[in-house]
């Protein structure tokens, strides 16, 4: 079973489009003790919605787990593959005023660069 997770980047270092050109990456660069606990807990399969900051602050695209070594939990080594520009981009005033993130930590905790998303969370990102 798949688990869901929101990465959040800035698009002037590196941004959804450059994930779709370079088709995978290895997701590194964080910093914080939770997120990088949010990082190493994810496997292979696992489905992430990609988030850019900044003045866009708007979730823009979905990727995919490839591969997972949580071996070193101070720099997890998490392989992502692109998947697709989302069809509608969602605001982070759209997330705001939507229920189901009301106790997200995407709300709660706004510098928080990886976050866990539920099911219903993610259906609601990807409009699906």
């Amino acid at each position: 079973m798949s688990s869901y997770y929101l990465l959040k980047t800035e698009p002037s270092e590196y941004s959804f489009a450059d994930l779709q050109r370079d088709k995978a990456t290895v997701w590194d660069g964080v910093h914080n003790p939770v997120a990088l606990r949010n990082l190493g807990a994810m496997k292979p399969g696992d489905k992430l919605i990609l988030y850019e900051t900044g003045d866009r602050r708007t979730a823009v695209g979905t990727a995919t787990v490839v591969s997972a070594d949580a071996s070193n939990p101070k720099n997890p080594a998490v392989k992502i593959q692109a998947g697709h520009l989302l069809a509608k981009p969602v605001t982070l005033d759209q997330i705001k005023s939507n229920k189901l993130f009301a106790d997200s930590p995407l709300v709660r905790i706004g510098r928080l660069s990886v976050v866990p998303l539920t099911a219903p969370q993610y259906k609601f990102l990807t409009g699906d």
